[in-house]
């Protein structure tokens, strides 16, 4: 079958890998500029040089045996490496978080800087229209996106499908990045639950990152929903003195400072693995369908590559 995934995330990525296992021709159609999505790496020119930041999901743990195997799998081609500061089976991408996309969207033909605004349904299948560009002649349709970006696509087509999609609500992140003059002497280099800081990291205590001293800064959920609108620089001084109240530490103010919001960052998961119509040709795949962490990613896009390829012929 021809397939088309739009998101080429961690489970559209997935997704791909087990459906082109067994023959199947795939494409996956991405909005974004490259590869990483919430395993972004952002990289930032200051006066001291390029800094690396780690911006969205911080780590990742492997605990069911597919999964593990994969990741050992990365591991051998020096792609993940292990991090036990935060957990004992916690693992880093590497160079970047964003490691294991690159690596597998390397595998597939992935379009971005795609932004898919319709997806029609006829006799022959489907249909995906993005801007100026048509995606024609599609068996099958998949939506490897957060719920609230799949929504409006399933109202059109899948009442069932729609409904669960409503269910599932994403938690929200403004997450701040700084670059300090020089490193910090004393102190932690990490973070956890402490006053409107659910996690800070020392950028440069990961396992293979270096160059100057840079701080990762992710917001409690409650306080993001309260400053979702609120300008970027404006957050970025406000979790600066947050960071630094928490390290009980006067700093100097950063060299560079910059916040990102994420309104998709952490999803509550209904635990239903995967959504198919075989029918209809339409299917669903993501962590929000599973829970939130990077793991269920992964196997919900295997999970529906399982059921596509599993089912029966004519």
């Amino acid at each position: 079958m021809r397939i088309a995934i739009i998101g080429a995330g961690m489970a559209g990525l997935s997704c791909a890998d087990g459906l082109k296992a067994f023959g199947h021709d795939v494409i996956l159609l991405d909005k974004a500029r490259g590869a990483g999505g919430r395993m972004s790496t952002r990289r930032v020119e200051t006066s001291l040089g390029e800094v690396s930041f780690d911006h969205g999901a911080q780590y990742f743990t492997a605990r069911s045996p597919d999964f593990c195997k994969q990741v050992e799998s990365w591991a051998a081609r020096g792609i993940v490496r292990r991090w036990q500061l935060p957990a004992p089976d916690a693992w880093i991408g590497a160079p970047g978080m964003n490691a294991m996309v690159k690596a597998m969207a390397g595998e597939h033909d992935v379009r971005w800087n795609v932004h898919v605004n319709r997806i029609e349904r006829h006799a022959g299948g489907w249909l995906l229209e993005a801007d100026e560009t048509r995606f024609g002649d599609i068996d099958t349709a998949i939506l490897a996106i957060p719920a609230e970006q799949a929504l409006p696509f399933l109202s059109l087509h899948n009442f069932s499908m729609a409904r669960e999609a409503l269910l599932a609500r994403s938690q929200p992140c403004w997450t701040a990045m700084f670059t300090l003059s020089q490193p910090l002497i004393q102190g932690p280099d990490m973070i956890r639950d402490e006053d409107d800081i659910a996690w800070a990291a020392r950028n440069n205590a990961k396992p293979g990152r270096g160059g100057p001293e840079g701080w990762v800064v992710q917001a409690r959920p409650e306080w993001s929903a309260r400053h979702i609108d609120r300008p970027a620089d404006e957050i970025a001084m406000l979790l600066w003195v947050r960071l630094c109240a928490a390290l009980k530490a006067d700093l100097p103010g950063p060299i560079a400072a910059s916040a990102h919001r994420w309104r998709y960052a952490m999803s509550g998961g209904l635990g239903l693995g995967s959504l198919w119509n075989a029918p209809m040709g339409l299917g669903v795949c993501g962590d929000w369908l599973l829970g939130p962490r990077i793991e269920c990613a992964w196997v919900s896009g295997q999970d529906l590559a399982r059921q596509i390829v599993e089912m029966p012929s004519g």
